[in-house]
């Protein structure tokens, strides 16, 4: 019984243009297929093994490829972001715009649901001038702080603390404290015989701030923030 020919001009096209068949892993894998067929099943074939266990790891590499690419992108598009949040908080010549701004325009840049600045001292929140600077700031008593980020635990205090919560702390997030289910704590530094401030960013969103993210960005902003309050403070 003859074999069935192939039709001529199928044959003809992949004669002259036989890179069209290598560079398709679906036909290859089917002429393997079928050459494997062809031999048997008691012949080991090790050309196929080889060709499975390359295709298995040029998937990885490109599983690997695709995962590089999208990280660079990530760090790309939060690098700017961070960049044009700090150029916004340089504009306001004046405390009350810039403290405006960081609830507002600020906050929707970095892409987060409160942006809450807490500053410790001796005086109280009814204070007249400290209500006349709005929602924003919110005033602490001297060890808030310290409290707040570590819980009570004899441990150093990092400049930026990301973590997953229940629920946020009404001394610092207000009416809003029940939906906020992560933060970022940027611990800020006002310089020789200042009490320390927070920056508290909040989110609805468990999974915007983790243990396990970078904080690199977070602290250069918090850097930046440190320099803008001391010329306010001063």
């Amino acid at each position: 019984m003859s074999s069935p020919r192939i039709d001529e001009d199928l044959r003809e096209t992949i004669m002259t243009r036989p890179d069209v068949i290598l560079e398709d892993p679906d036909l290859m894998r089917a002429l393997i297929a079928a050459n494997e067929r062809a031999m048997g099943g008691n012949i080991v074939d090790l050309r196929g093994i080889a060709m499975d266990r390359l295709e298995a790891r040029l998937d990885r590499l490109e599983d690997t490829h695709r995962s590089v690419i999208a990280a660079a992108y990530e760090n790309l598009a939060g690098t700017n972001q961070v960049h044009r949040a700090i150029l916004r908080l340089m504009d306001p010549v004046e405390f009350e715009p810039f403290l405006r701004d960081l609830g507002g325009e600020v906050a929707e840049i970095l892409r987060v649901d409160v942006v809450k600045l807490v500053l410790e001292s001796v005086q109280n929140d009814d204070d007249p001038a400290i209500k006349r600077l709005g929602s924003v700031l919110s005033v602490a008593a001297p060890g808030f702080i310290e409290g707040y980020l570590n819980g009570g635990r004899n441990a150093p205090l990092r400049q930026v603390t990301l973590r997953q919560i229940d629920s946020g702390e009404p001394e610092i997030y207000g009416e809003k404290a029940d939906w906020i289910r992560s933060e970022a704590c940027l611990k800020l530094d006002f310089g020789p015989g200042r009490l320390p401030g927070l920056l508290a960013l909040g989110a609805e969103d468990p999974h915007q701030f983790t243990p396990q993210q970078g904080t690199d960005l977070l602290a250069f902003f918090t850097g930046v923030f440190e320099r803008q309050m001391r010329r306010w403070l001063s």
